[in-house]
């Protein structure tokens, strides 16, 4: 399966490479071989995932750091990158790696089995490693209105089905359609919504805090369950498979750069679902920088120093 990743991404490599350097505003990032090369995607919370990198490996080791914010396309077009040797390391999420990359099913496999294939299969097959846990899973969910989880004492996706007929379900057009969104929350929990509406993405959680709909879909993450009163329900059938965040790194990079992986090892279990919701409000919400709201959250863990 690699190899056929692999003749399939280079096509996109020399694109992909254009982007980044128009992101960072040069080229110099790429061309200069001294500097560690850390690669996000292009949202709020990669962003703040690759500062925090970032200043950890700066103050733990000897090592500089340059970042490529928002490399479009995520997995698909970092990963070639990374094999290239153009990007040393990045934020990555376990079923994202599993399933775009690996190109396995991540249905019904077990987070445990996942994690021992990915560590043996990038290092058989990409010379990668995965290095720590960071603790938050940025995964699909459910989320009610705090004054619906209130009012029916909703702490899971069960509980919610079971008065799933006095609730309007609202949620973007395509998570409404998609057979393995929408329907297969239906299907799983047998809900039954008083009335169904189909709003932009953008608009959703406007709308359940204004009261025109009750439930809506989101991910587990989003800076809106950081700041307003609305609730993510817990999946407790096990519906949607785990993205539980860590960091890949090329295995010659750990290898020519002593102290590194211990470094890395820092991030091991340092935010959990909320936390990270609560650093993508700030930036989303609040509008700060998100180079400050990583360096004030490591000061807090007493990972940095004041």
């Amino acid at each position: 399966m690699g190899n056929v990743y692999r003749m399939r991404m280079s096509m996109v490599l020399v694109s992909v490479m254009t982007a980044a350097s128009v992101i960072c505003g040069s080229t110099a990032v790429l061309a200069d071989g001294e500097a560690l090369h850390i690669a996000t995607k292009p949202m709020t919370e990669q962003y703040i995932l690759g500062e925090m990198l970032k200043l950890i490996i700066e103050d733990k080791t000897d090592y500089t750091c340059e970042i490529t914010k928002g490399i479009g396309g995520g997995t698909s077009n970092i990963m070639p990158a990374m094999e290239s040797g153009d990007f040393d390391l990045y934020p990555e999420y376990t079923s994202s790696g599993y399933v775009l990359v690996l190109g396995h099913e991540a249905k019904g496999v077990e987070d445990d089995e996942m994690w021992d294939q990915l560590l043996e299969e990038y290092h058989d097959q990409y010379g990668m490693k995965w290095v720590s846990h960071y603790g938050f899973n940025n995964t699909y969910c459910i989320t009610v209105s705090g004054e619906a989880a209130r009012e029916y004492d909703l702490r899971t996706c069960s509980d919610m089905a079971a008065v799933s007929d006095k609730l309007i379900f609202g949620g973007n057009p395509d998570y409404i359609e998609r057979e393995d969104g929408f329907p297969a929350v239906c299907d799983t929990y047998g809900c039954d919504f008083k009335e169904i509406k189909s709003i932009d993405i953008g608009l959703k959680y406007a709308a359940l805090m204004n009261g025109d709909i009750d439930v809506t879909n989101g991910y587990t993450t989003d800076a809106q369950l950081g700041v307003q009163d609305v609730v993510a329900l817990e999946d407790d059938k096990h519906l949607q498979v785990n993205y539980f965040c860590s960091t890949v790194v090329r295995e010659d990079t750990l290898e020519s750069h002593p102290g590194l992986e211990d470094a890395l090892m820092l991030m091991e279990g340092i935010l959990s679902d909320s936390e990270m919701a609560s650093l993508n409000a700030r930036v989303e919400v609040d509008g700060d920088d998100e180079a400050s709201v990583a360096k004030d959250y490591l000061i807090e863990k007493g990972i940095l120093e004041g």
